[in-house]
């Protein structure tokens, strides 16, 4: 199987130096060689396995659960404006 490397790399927008590409030819071949044995495997008659795109996914109700309890929780701070927490000037 001749696989053009440099041609791949360029597709990918990878940049290779000769060896790289020298190096990386019969992997590649091997990995090409590989799904094609996959692609010769005779499937018929076997189910799919399950997807997580075939779920349904409930959904729950658009109801508020929790309150405002703004002025709760900011009842213990030392000094509250418009409902905004007042902190001493850190930065001159």
């Amino acid at each position: 199987m001749d696989i053009d490397v440099k041609k791949v790399a360029m597709l990918s927008r990878i940049r290779l130096t000769d060896d790289e590409a020298a190096e990386l030819g019969p992997q590649l071949a091997n990995i090409i060689g590989y799904v094609e044995q996959l692609s010769k495997v005779d499937t018929d008659g076997i189910e799919p396995t399950a997807h997580p795109h075939d779920a349904a996914m409930p959904l729950r109700a658009n109801i508020v659960t929790n309150g405002n309890r703004r002025d709760e929780l900011q009842a213990s701070s030392p000094k509250i404006e418009s409902g905004l927490y007042v902190v001493p000037k850190v930065i001159e």
